[in-house]
């Protein structure tokens, strides 16, 4: 699934007519990008959760998801700003107890995800999250790990302990959902899905993969143009591209 709600206010004016999963990062609409994630994983069944005034927009953009190769492509609103892990649960009804992939809408990741997909399909049972090494963690949640353990999670901390950013992909069995309807809402009056995370730390159950190739968001100004850019000088890359079976148009 891919979130794209919110109001993108870090974004202003810009989103003031538009969702913010719809201003485009370098030659095509930000949404594009973790839908061809997906696609290259092999995922073809994608739930796009979305909210706000410019929802129908999405559905004019992607339409049946036939361009990325997909066999279903559906569609869920979130009301108001409940946070990630409030989207997530939308989900429940579409994962109908099965394991679910999730990435934030404003997430572009260099290299395929196939292989941490393939990795956590082998082995669907707990959570996993992709981390990566950045400079400025307290933007993020920042994982702590020991030898192959991810021990814990802070959620933008003052003081950082180390530079591991959790992504915006994260895997999760069927009881993701029960773990969220556990939750209390935090200060920012939003269910967080590092608290989900952390319950999976808990149980000893969340694995982690540490990326190698470049990660960003594109949610502040700076990230979005420092985003456009990573995808420019990447040309070749099927994944960025839409490339690899994938029909966006446009072409070489």
């Amino acid at each position: 699934m891919v979130l794209a709600g919110g109001l993108g206010t870090r974004l202003l004016p810009m989103t003031r007519v538009t969702n913010k999963h719809l201003l485009p990062v370098y030659d095509r609409p930000m949404i594009f990008y973790p839908l061809q994630q997906l696609a290259a994983a092999g995922i073809d069944d994608i739930l796009v959760v979305t909210g706000g005034d410019h929802a129908g927009d999405f559905l004019k953009l992607l339409r049946n998801g036939q361009d990325f190769g997909l066999e279903h492509l559906r569609y869920a609103y979130q009301e108001g700003e409940g946070g990630i892990a409030a989207a997530l649960a939308l989900a429940e009804h579409f994962a109908a107890g099965e394991p679910i992939v999730v990435i934030l809408g404003d997430n572009i990741f260099q290299d395929s995800l196939g292989d941490a997909v393939a990795q956590f399909r082998a082995n669907p049972r707990g959570a996993m999250v992709l981390l990566k090494s950045v400079s400025d963690p307290e933007r993020f949640g920042v994982a702590s790990v020991d030898g192959d353990r991810v021990v814990r999670i802070v959620e933008k901390p003052d003081q950082p302990e180390t530079d591991l950013a959790v992504t915006g992909c994260y895997m999760y069995d069927a009881r993701v959902f029960d773990v969220i309807r556990g939750l209390s809402p935090s200060g920012r009056d939003e269910l967080e899905i590092t608290d989900v995370n952390n319950q999976y730390i808990e149980w000893e159950e969340l694995r982690h993969v540490e990326l190698k190739g470049w990660w960003t968001d594109a949610g502040t100004v700076a990230s979005l143009r420092r985003a456009a850019e990573l995808v420019a000088v990447d040309p070749d890359n099927p994944v960025l591209a839409g490339r690899g079976g994938l029909a966006l148009g446009g072409g070489d």
